[in-house]
């Protein structure tokens, strides 16, 4: 698939810096594709985390991904960083 606007969402914005959710059945490793997120552009900012929802019609993965570069619209997310990776109890 590919990114969809429709999925991307702000959850908090504050001194130049926001936190957005994404879902999406796109692997977290898809997402984290340099350009995924281009359509983005003129939004995201260099900074900005992406707490996400991927993989949603699969084997689902949960985390963030922070905006780690975005220049003459390409925008570069790192990888995911996973929430909920324990759980031992």
């Amino acid at each position: 698939m590919a990114y969809a606007s429709k999925d991307l969402s702000v959850l908090a914005y504050a001194n130049g810096f926001t936190l957005w959710h994404y879902t999406t059945v796109d692997l977290a490793t898809e997402v984290d594709t340099r350009g995924y997120f281009n359509g983005a552009t003129d939004l995201l900012r260099v900074g900005d985390m992406i707490l996400a929802n991927t993989d949603t019609d699969g084997a689902p993965v949960t985390g963030v991904f922070v905006v780690g570069s975005n220049a003459a619209g390409v925008v570069d997310a790192t990888n995911i960083t996973p929430f909920g990776s324990s759980n031992v109890d």
